[in-house]
């Protein structure tokens, strides 16, 4: 590989990321806490630098690096720099949570960075094993970040079972991925969809890979049935580990998925689409269903995020229609919005429990939410346009995220698929409206102050702008997405 591949210049907003957790850990070690600012803040710089360089290229052509293993598109930098906000937010919401759990600050934060670092090159991978390369230094740090708390016997808990169910779905990909080289004889995705169109692949191998690499997609995006690690990791784990796991990951999910299927897989996809299919109505069902008989907070998010996620996966199966990819751009470009949408109001949500949160006090049951209207207007406020977001009422984001994954659903045929989809949304509408409910027409019984920093509650107000801003005009977001994934298709 010679030092023109390398094209180090393509790579510049993982360098700096890299470079600046680099310093931080260092400042962390030799500099006394006493004489430094808070741990927050300079890991809120470091991220600075990724972002700048993330937007200084936009509009830039598509560039490989790495000898091609590494591509930089109009995709990889819309979900990279969703990504960058996406930790950001989490990192505002999580500094006076952390501090009031006396959670060491500084290894949350490098941890938290170098997650983001592992979704970043998950992001722009473009090579077999640089994709697992990413999902494994994500995956590691989140690993560690749920066992952060030690004293925590539910921490704990959540850790190991989060560890050894994700060591398992390492595991699928890894022999999924190594079933579709044997096949191929590469691992450059562009390379393998080539071979595959010229017929000089093994197709059996290819089919029994596919089987593997969909379980291994379908555990990151905690489908069913490869959930169980989801209410469990959710609850047991600290709310900002919490949001650190339900956020920024989504979009590198989302990015090996479509790396995976999309562009190095296309010529399989009557392999993939009915697993996706038959994927996406057991998370509608089963997700949305058992949410409803759920009094924790936490836990009810995490099976409705089993909900959310199959609304994610109906645009995957609705971009090949009989072999014809036509109408790909499209259905993936509704997807790439629902996740977008799931994670800006998932932020909303997992940060309001945390500002409701104090020493000794978690709130994350749901009887924690009673009578909040009395107790502050604007975060009952605040909550309720999140919740009607993630049920799909208008004006806000989730509506149009539904409804864009239902028009890509109904345009391919898949009319039934649509009418389900509908039904378990009116179900998951039962339980989002209960916390309404709750907020609105219920007694207080916590009457304590609510204690807040000015920098998380201004963080919360633009998130919920946010939510609703993007429901009202989601128009040059959906066009951004659209050209984004049609870009990368013809690369």
């Amino acid at each position: 590989m010679n030092v023109e591949s390398l094209n180090l210049q393509a790579a510049l907003p993982e360098i700096l990321l890299l470079t600046a957790t680099c310093v931080f850990l260092l400042y962390e070690a030799l500099v006394k806490p006493e004489s430094r600012p808070s741990s927050q803040a300079l890991a809120l710089i470091a991220l600075l630098f990724p972002a700048a360089a993330l937007l200084a290229q936009i509009g830039a052509q598509t560039q490989y690096a790495f000898g091609g293993m590494f591509v930089v598109d109009q995709l990889s930098r819309l979900l990279k720099l969703c990504s960058v906000v996406a930790i950001g937010v989490t990192l505002i919401y999580a500094g006076r949570y952390g501090e009031q759990r006396e959670m060491p600050g500084g290894e949350f934060n490098s941890l938290a960075l170098l997650s983001l670092l592992g979704q970043m090159v998950m992001i722009s991978a473009n090579n077999l094993l640089l994709i697992y390369l990413g999902l494994e230094l994500m995956s590691l740090s989140l690993y560690a970040l749920v066992a952060l708390r030690r004293e925590d016997n539910r921490a704990t808990e959540a850790a190991m079972k989060y560890f050894v169910l994700g060591a398992l779905a390492s595991g699928f990909l890894l022999y999924g991925m190594s079933m579709i080289y044997g096949g191929a004889g590469s691992l450059d995705l562009g390379e393998i969809a080539q071979r595959f169109d010229a017929g000089s692949v093994n197709a059996m191998v290819f089919s029994f890979g596919v089987v593997f690499i969909v379980a291994g997609i379908a555990f990151k995006f905690s489908a069913v049935p490869f959930h169980m690690w989801a209410p469990d990791v959710y609850q047991g784990a600290p709310t900002s580990t919490t949001l650190l796991i339900g956020g920024a990951p989504k979009f590198a999910t989302f990015a090996m998925a479509f790396r995976l299927l999309a562009e190095g897989l296309p010529g399989v996809w009557s392999d993939w689409q009915p697993m996706l299919m038959v994927l996406a109505v057991a998370s509608l069902a089963i997700g949305n269903i058992v949410a409803i008989s759920q009094s924790n907070l936490k836990r009810m998010l995490a099976w409705s995020a089993v909900g959310q996620i199959g609304f994610v996966l109906l645009g995957f199966v609705a971009g090949v229609v009989d072999g014809d990819d036509t109408r790909m751009p499209t259905a993936w470009a509704s997807s790439l919005f629902y996740v977008i949408a799931y994670v800006l109001t998932t932020l909303g949500t997992f940060g309001l429990i945390q500002l409701l949160s104090r020493r000794g006090f978690e709130a994350d049951r749901i009887a924690d939410l009673r009578g909040l209207n009395l107790r502050s207007p604007w975060m009952a406020f605040m909550m309720l346009m999140l919740m009607f977001s993630l049920t799909g009422i208008p004006p806000f984001i989730g509506f149009y995220a539904k409804l864009a994954v239902l028009s890509a659903v109904v345009d391919a045929g898949l009319v039934w698929l649509a009418v389900l989809a509908v039904i378990f949304a009116l179900v998951a509408a039962f339980y989002y409206l209960r916390i309404v409910k709750v907020m609105y027409f219920d007694d207080p019984v916590d009457v304590s102050a609510i204690e807040a920093g000015r920098g998380a509650r201004f963080t919360l107000a633009v998130n919920g702008i946010a939510v609703l801003a993007l429901g009202v005009l989601p128009g040059p977001l959906m066009a951004w997405c659209l050209e984004a994934v049609r870009a990368a298709l013809i690369t």
